[in-house]
């Protein structure tokens, strides 16, 4: 049955929309968000669920454990305070409220799941995709280009010629927020780039920007590039599920290993808070851990029996 929905929060959800200028995709966050809300409220708060005045900060608190304990994540439960945040701030403007039930609460911490990464000989294997057919020698490109740079999919497959600048081997991308970064490409991207550019104009339209193009002429989707990059680690005899964001992490970890300069993955890779790049020395701890186990003559343990 479909819940019908509170008129406050419908007209924070307009306020969103109208003043805001928030996307479908938020809104639909917003809503699911404060829909629980209101389905808390009803049950615990008052008895038609409709009085936010009646609301008061041990309401939220009994919200967040209730859904802690039914397994929601850290992340989601950050996000729906976040949407009760605003929602409780714009009845403060409207005169409706004259404090906010739920600043200052925040959500339980989920630990983080340590990304996956590819050591330096399964990426050698994935991207140099060995063939002259000009689908492999676009593949190896963007491959190459991919680990060599650190890119997000998006980042990739928004490039235009313009972006690259091969005689200062730098290439230009925009990020999240719209945000541009210049980073520096490696030899063997470059190389295989050149190779590339030799031939795109056999494929792309006259007034394709795309520095990445179909055989069709148009600019290469994200879902190809997930294809073929999948497609590639099994000719390859990688086995292990391999997705585009993968060679982004092995990228960051590869680095952080061998320079030790968190500030500067965190440049490369675009990140606005360095605590995102940090999850990147809990994969260095790791490696030092095994080798110390592997390599200290007081560090092994025995064996159970």
């Amino acid at each position: 049955m479909k819940i019908p929905l509170d008129p406050w929060i419908d007209a924070y959800l307009g306020h969103l929309d109208r003043e805001r200028g928030c996307s479908p995709h938020t809104l639909s966050n917003y809503r699911r968000d404060l829909l629980v809300l209101q389905g808390h409220v009803a049950l615990s708060a008052s008895s038609d669920g409709r009085d936010w005045a009646t609301v008061t900060v041990h309401d939220i608190r009994a919200l967040v454990s209730a859904l802690h304990r039914a397994g929601k994540a850290g992340r989601s439960l950050q996000r729906l305070l976040s949407s009760v945040r605003g929602f409780f701030n714009y009845l403060i403007r409207e005169g409706v409220l004259s404090a906010n039930p739920a600043q200052g609460i925040r959500a339980p911490r989920t630990a983080r799941k340590l990304p996956e990464v590819l050591d330096a000989e399964q990426v050698a294997r994935l991207v140099e995709v060995p063939g002259d057919d000009l689908l492999l020698v676009r593949d190896r490109a963007l491959l190459e280009l991919f680990y060599s740079s650190g890119l997000r999919l998006a980042e990739l497959t928004d490039l235009n010629c313009t972006d690259l600048d091969v005689a200062d081997a730098m290439v230009r991308v925009t990020g999240k927020g719209r945000k541009t970064r210049t980073l520096p490409v490696g030899r063997k991207a470059l190389a295989a780039l050149e190779a590339w550019l030799k031939h795109r104009g056999e494929w792309a339209a006259p007034d394709e920007s795309a520095l990445f193009v179909s055989r069709r002429g148009g600019r290469l989707t994200p879902r190809s590039v997930q294809k073929r990059m999948a497609g590639h680690a099994v000719t390859q005899g990688l086995e292990r599920r391999v997705h585009p964001h993968l060679l982004r992490h092995s990228f960051a970890s590869h680095l952080l290993e061998s320079s030790q300069d968190l500030r500067a993955v965190q440049e490369l890779l675009g990140h606005a808070d360095i605590g995102t790049t940090q999850i990147y020395t809990h994969l260095d701890y790791q490696h030092l851990a095994r080798v110390y186990d592997a390599a200290h003559p007081r560090a092994r343990r025995k064996d159970k029996g």
